[in-house]
């Protein structure tokens, strides 16, 4: 089989965001913050390391001096190893002067790069999606069936099947028809391609293999089609061999406000389908050098709490504490995410970064540098509810309190 040296791995950077907004107010998707001390850009890149995949790009084009700044400080290779990570930023060029238009036109402003590196596969992943994958056996799948393209593919329920983009896979693992996202009954009949009937349906993970020739040949006759998975992918069903590869464990797509929030909360609890436990598989990060935390007199109950914070006599619940919380005393804080702050400040005469005494925070989540003053009570909304403030938004029912905002003492933000 092929070397996995051949492999470089592609990571779409993200664009706007919009569904996550505030998160991505100032930082692109895959830089926003997970399970307290991570970025999302971290699952794919340790992916990869993991996978023995030590060639990658990451594409960026929108808010991306954070993300760049996390990349360069956290995955360098020493002098002696032949792998890189680099960031490919959006750029204008004599053949074009326009932003990445969709997944694939991305792809295809760095078309130069990708063949500059000489390999002679490439692995498409998306920067904020929490999964932990081999790519090696999907590697080996791709070349053990003499494929062009391998779509990465997971069971999907009935009631599901509207979300995805819906594979159907014949007995020999060739894909021959897609759907995007069907909603009729009679048209998802026929995209069964499993015979468990409370999961029927093959999805779409967004991660591709193509052969670096059968990618360039799609990218460059169809100029038009912007995307894999609503214009690459359908057409090469007419014209090449596309095979889908199998992946069912956990994988979550972090797109919403919603999807953000449980997805965190989820991994406070011990019996969490994803866990950054894996001393064979792990995820990596920056290496920060923090102190260890210093919790005094306080109640903690299914709470993920990074280091180099500090909680004093307060009653915790079900949330996640990140890098360099400070927690006054007399605090409640339930179901909440709290991501901490991006560095310790001195007295400055100011509201400080952290959470004051005697707060209620629930259902809600607190981005980085966040100041909350004394005695503030925050609680969620209703379901669906949408609201913008000045200081504040309300996505779907979760409170949300942007990076680097005061919220004056005594404030109440609740239904």
């Amino acid at each position: 089989m092929p070397s996995f040296n051949e492999v470089l791995a592609v990571i779409l950077g993200g664009g706007r965001g919009a569904r996550l907004y505030p998160l991505t107010q100032m930082r692109s998707k895959p830089a926003v913050p997970i399970a307290g001390k991570y970025r999302l850009i971290d699952i794919p890149i340790s992916n990869c390391i993991n996978s023995e995949i030590y060639r990658i790009a990451i594409l960026t084009q929108f808010n991306s001096v954070s993300l760049h700044r996390h990349i360069t400080r956290t995955y360098n290779f020493d002098s002696f190893h032949q792998g890189w990570v680099q960031i490919w930023a959006a750029e204008q060029t004599i053949e074009s002067a326009d932003w990445y238009q969709g997944t694939a036109d991305a792809v295809r402003k760095q078309m130069l790069e990708i063949q500059a590196t000489g390999a002679k596969y490439v692995l498409i992943l998306a920067g904020d999606h929490l999964y932990r994958m081999d790519y090696k056996a999907m590697a080996e799948y791709h070349w053990a069936n003499k494929a062009d393209i391998t779509v990465a593919v997971q069971p999907v329920a009935k009631e599901e099947a509207g979300r995805f983009g819906i594979l159907k896979r014949e007995s020999d693992g060739r894909i021959s028809n897609f759907v995007e996202k069907p909603k009729d009954p009679e048209i998802q009949k026929q995209f069964i391609s499993r015979n468990d009937p409370k999961r029927p349906f093959l999805g779409s993970m967004g991660i591709y293999m193509f052969n670096t020739k059968m990618l360039v040949d799609l990218i460059t006759n169809f100029p038009d089609h912007d995307d894999f998975g609503g214009d690459i992918i359908p057409q090469a069903l007419h014209s090449h061999a596309v095979y889908g590869f199998d992946f069912d464990d956990y994988w979550q797509d972090i797109g919403t406000i919603r999807s953000f929030y449980e997805t965190n909360l989820m991994l406070t609890r011990s019996d969490s389908p994803f866990n950054f436990y894996d001393a064979k598989l792990p995820i990596y990060t920056d290496t920060r050098y923090l102190p260890a935390s210093i919790v005094e007199d306080s109640s903690l109950k299914d709470v993920l709490i990074a280091e180099g914070s500090r909680v004093l006599r307060s009653e915790i619940s079900h949330s996640i504490i990140g890098i360099r919380s400070q927690i006054a005393a007399g605090c409640v804080i339930k179901d909440s995410i709290v991501m901490g702050a991006d560095y310790y400040e001195r007295d400055w005469g100011g509201l400080p970064i952290g959470i004051g005494g005697n707060c209620h925070i629930e259902g809600a989540i607190l981005d980085k540098n966040a100041r909350i003053g004394e005695n503030v009570t925050i609680r969620p909304f209703p379901r669906n509810t949408d609201i913008d403030n000045e200081r504040w938004y309300v996505r779907d029912g979760i409170v949300i309190i942007p990076k680097d905002v005061e919220i004056p003492s005594g404030t109440v933000i609740a239904p």
